[in-house]
């Protein structure tokens, strides 16, 4: 995907890139190549490459939410900051929550966001369930992309929600995965608002966001410890 067609791409998507936005887009390709070299942090390095599959798709997640009505958004298992990085360039007012467990990828993340003179937005270097318990309905938005299987996802995430706001995970195809899930969604009091199937451009993978909506607080005691998780999924 070359930069004109992204930016054509975005417009289509309602999102209009300012001549800064660019310009912070274009550092933060050049400085993932750069530290990727002392880091995994990403199999994907070629321009073209990164931005369809990590700055459009991150984008993607306003096909089923207007961001401009949201004011805190909080992503989980960041790694390198797709799509909570990405998002807070695009949406500047947003104050934005960057959550990995792995130190490496949080120190890439501040250079970054220091380089970028990026304000709002901090990182948090802890497991996702960790982070959920001592955080419990603090964000109008909480997203994940293709970090765990839905029922696990739920789990950590649904308690970061307030009450009446969204928990949106990005997904590949995900039928089964929604199945497996009924559970987890009763327990955890959301309704799923709306489920958007589409393909990329240019190269037509699946991609699925889903809506949940957070409808009360759920007396069950969550999330788990990741151990308990594993032993005893929902």
């Amino acid at each position: 995907m070359t930069e004109d067609r992204f930016e054509k791409e975005l417009e289509l998507l309602g999102v209009l890139l300012s001549e800064t936005q660019k310009n912070q887009l274009e550092t933060y390709y050049k400085l993932l190549v750069e530290w990727n070299e002392k880091m995994n942090l990403t199999g994907i390095t070629e321009k073209g490459q990164v931005y369809l599959k990590h700055f459009y798709d991150s984008a993607t997640l306003v096909k089923v939410i207007d961001l401009k009505e949201e004011k805190t958004l909080c992503d989980i298992g960041t790694g390198a900051g797709f799509p909570g990085l990405v998002l807070k360039i695009l949406f500047p007012h947003l104050e934005v929550t960057l959550v990995d467990a792995l130190n490496k990828r949080i120190v890439f993340l501040e250079n970054v966001i220091e380089t970028l003179k990026l304000e709002n937005i901090k990182t948090v270097h802890a497991r996702a369930e960790e982070y959920a318990r001592e955080h419990r309905e603090k964000f109008d938005v909480v997203t994940s992309r293709a970090v765990a299987a839905l029922p696990m996802l739920l789990e950590y995430s649904v308690p970061l929600v307030k009450i009446g706001k969204y928990f949106i995970p990005m997904k590949g195809d995900i039928a089964q995965e929604i199945k497996g899930s009924e559970h987890s969604i009763k327990l955890l009091n959301v309704n799923l608002e709306c489920q958007e199937k589409f393909s990329l451009p240019l190269e037509n993978s699946t991609r699925t966001i889903l809506k949940f909506r957070k409808e009360r607080s759920s007396h069950v005691k969550y999330p788990r410890k990741f151990s308990e998780m594993k032993k005893n999924p929902l």
